[in-house]
């Protein structure tokens, strides 16, 4: 670790000397590729007078030939492009049949609720629990939350402390729903009184201060925020701001504090609407002998990993990586475990130096994961080698200008890709798949100020210029 950590200060290093060395051009190339396809490359960036870390590689699958190779070795912090690793992975190391499951279990007037790390547990899932059980007429005094399938850390390393109520920053459980996330439903009121708000789902876990005004013109306008007491480690939110009387309707998605009681507290008053009334509720593991009352399967795998892939979704990412630790563990899934059999399906399977980059998460909302385009490139080259894996991850993807975080951008539909975005840092990796040929591409950018929106664009034209090969 001491030797990685090493490894990367020196490449920082020389890379931002390098770049800091000379005042007219944002990169410093390093060429291996075709000197057409480079030259029209070194052309694009050069005349939008961007500065940034840039690293880009392209290859033809059918050829074998580097179209563009430009300081491919150059470590990056990938952002949510570390969510190939995770997919890809997950494919592999799991059977493309697999489900998760939800269980309730009963014994001895006790209910038991066992997450079963489904990333994609939806209320009225929850609901149809609660239902089945009422309709048990079962004995229930006491309510147990078993999360245990899962560790207890709910933030993985490197996440930055101040990440607050944002959806994407959602902390982690085996028991989980709803994204972990409150939906604010957010309407314009009378005008002078707060806005018109409604949540889903209600609940009294959590508490709300609305603080909202509506108003008829911009004089003094103040965003409309809605923000969580998470120094506190609170459910507390607050709405501030203004909203226009004319605004649509909106809806906002925020974190809660612990996911485990937060699905307990939404399935106990579940069942309290079909009269149950449960008097006590806590966290402990379910005895073997409690017998099974109702179970939630999800769907298959792939379906997952699509989620994963094209809604961006973190929360998802972090559950497959325990996941995979828990199947090869036998007893707990945890990021530790998860990643060292990422990791090694790297090494034994693809034949990465895992001991060139760094993978700290599943998401990559870690400032600990670095990774170049060539380790990109190299895998998925392995996935699209291999039938079994690529047509399935090929499904998982975002397409260019119809779904998901490739929904607006300016490319052809042939490209099928995972972008990534932390502050700083813009990436976007994937193929191009035309008629004739299959082109992997990665592009990592990183080291800006602003917002990323210049430099989408500008990975957008170097996109159209690989399509048009």
């Amino acid at each position: 670790m001491n030797n990685l950590k090493i490894l990367i200060s020196k490449l920082g290093c020389i890379f931002i000397l390098s770049i800091y060395s000379c005042t007219q051009s944002p990169i410093i190339y390093h060429g291996k590729g075709d000197r057409t396809t480079e030259k029209q490359i070194y052309n694009i960036i050069n005349t939008s007078g961007l500065s940034t870390n840039i690293g880009v590689k392209a290859v033809s699958l059918k050829s074998g030939k580097v179209l563009v190779d430009l300081n491919s070795h150059s470590l990056f912090n990938p952002a949510s492009n570390n969510k190939i690793f995770t997919a890809i992975a997950s494919l592999a190391l799991l059977d493309s049949g697999y489900t998760f499951h939800t269980e309730v279990r009963h014994e001895n007037n006790i209910l038991y609720l066992i997450g079963g790390g489904d990333p994609d547990l939806t209320l009225s899932s929850l609901d149809s629990l609660a239902t089945i059980v009422a309709k048990a007429n079962l004995t229930v005094d006491q309510l147990i939350l078993d999360d245990t399938r899962h560790d207890s850390l709910t933030y993985g390393e490197g996440w930055m402390w101040d990440e607050g109520a944002w959806w994407y920053s959602a902390p982690i459980s085996a028991l989980s729903v709803n994204d972990n996330c409150v939906n604010f439903v957010i309407h314009p009121g009378i005008v002078g009184e707060p806005a018109r708000v409604s949540t889903h789902p209600q609940s009294s876990y959590y508490s709300i201060q609305n603080k909202s005004i509506t108003v008829t013109d911009s004089t003094g306008f103040e965003k409309l925020k809605i923000d969580r007491d998470w120094q506190n480690r609170t459910n507390q939110f607050t709405i501030t701001g203004n909203i226009m009387d004319t605004t649509s309707t909106d809806t906002i998605f925020r974190n809660i504090e612990e996911p485990t009681q937060f699905v307990g507290h939404l399935f106990r008053e579940m069942i309290s609407k079909k009269g149950i009334e449960i008097q006590t509720m806590r966290k402990n593991k379910t005895p073997e002998s409690a017998q099974l009352i109702a179970i939630h399967t999800s769907r298959t795998l792939p379906n997952t990993v699509k989620n994963l892939m094209v809604e961006s979704d973190n929360l998802t990412a972090e559950l497959l990586t325990k996941t995979i630790g828990f199947e090869f563990d036998g007893l707990q899934g945890t990021w530790n475990n998860g990643l060292l059999q990422i990791r090694a399906f790297l090494y034994d399977s693809v034949g990465m130096d895992t001991a060139a980059f760094s993978i700290r998460d599943g998401s990559g909302v870690s400032r600990y994961n670095y990774s170049s385009p060539n380790h990109f490139i190299q895998l998925l080259t392995w996935a699209y080698n291999h039938p079994e894996i690529r047509d399935q991850f090929l499904f998982t993807l975002p397409q260019g200008g119809l779904n998901g975080t490739l929904k607006d951008r300016n490319f052809p539909e042939t490209v099928l890709a995972k972008t990534g975005s932390l502050s700083g840092a813009s990436n976007i990796s994937g193929y191009i798949i035309n008629k004739n040929d299959v082109i992997v591409f990665s592009i990592l950018m990183n080291g800006f100020k602003g917002s990323a929106g210049p430099y989408r664009s500008l990975q957008d034209k170097i996109i159209n210029q690989l399509s048009d090969i």
